[in-house]
């Protein structure tokens, strides 16, 4: 297994990816030559104990916070000056892990509040809307008061308003924070369904288990490095892995859950 994967490779499909990506915070490298990237159609994890740098990481790719060193880029251009408002009208969508809804707006309106930035006819703003209630499963809500959401409706709110963009890909933090176990399927369910837009999308978040059933790969970051990244069955069995993020109790039940790299290549 290789340190640093770049996902699959289309012709067609955009690449948005990190290189060398480095942090200093009074005079400490809290982020060291870091390498990140995913490709329009999957999903992508970016994974690690607290303090290993993930939420650093996160923040240069989407535009928060400049590098110290390394270089950011959509395909062969660079976004690495780009401030996050132009990189975001570039198709880089980002979900904070703070609420981003307006709570005393209604639903459609918070939706509209983004559609009406991109100055459409009504007619065809009144479609959009419509349509991306609809794929979200928001209809019935429409008139409700954001405020009065459950924390999956209002991640589900807040991925709709990240889509009014059509973003290439989309940077999730900590999707899963916040919500009720039974709301956890929904959303997973709702990331998949960014991947089957042709949507490339990375998710930093604490939870896992939950994150690992819906990635394709991951990245695993420790000490402000990335010391390993593969697949779901190649990190799960990843000696490294169990030892500095897994531990043993959740790497015995993942390892009871998924193959062993080589058997699911004998399987394929």
């Amino acid at each position: 297994m290789t340190n640093q994967k770049s996902g699959p490779t289309d012709g067609n499909a955009s690449r948005f990816f990190g290189k060398g990506l480095t942090k200093i915070y009074r005079g400490r490298k809290v982020v060291n030559e870091v390498g990140l990237a995913v490709t329009q159609g999957e999903i992508v994890g970016l994974l690690g104990p607290n303090g290993a740098g993930k939420t650093t990481s996160f923040y240069m790719m989407v535009g928060l916070i400049p590098p110290y060193e390394g270089t950011v880029h959509l395909d062969d251009q660079s976004l690495t000056n780009t401030p996050m408002y132009q990189r975001a009208r570039m198709g880089i969508g980002y979900l904070a892990q703070e609420p981003s809804v307006f709570r005393r707006l209604t639903v459609e309106d918070n939706v509209l509040a983004i559609l009406e930035t991109l100055k459409l006819p009504k007619e065809e703003e009144q479609e959009r809307l419509d349509q991306l209630l609809a794929e979200l499963g928001l209809q019935q809500l429409k008139k409700n008061k954001a405020y009065s959401l459950s924390g999956g409706e209002r991640r589900r709110l807040e991925i709709t308003r990240a889509l009014v963009q059509q973003p290439k890909f989309m940077l999730l933090d900590e999707p899963f924070a916040g919500i009720d176990p039974i709301a956890v399927n929904d959303i997973q369910e709702i990331v998949r369904s960014l991947k089957d837009r042709d949507i490339g999308v990375i998710i930093s978040d604490h939870n896992v288990e939950q994150t690992l059933e819906i990635v394709d790969r991951a990245y695993i970051m420790y000490e402000g490095e990335i010391r390993v990244s593969g697949t779901v069955s190649e990190l799960v069995w990843n000696d490294e892995v169990a030892e500095i993020y897994l531990g043993p109790t959740l790497t015995t039940r993942m390892r009871n859950r998924y193959p062993r790299p080589e058997e699911v290549t004998s399987g394929s």
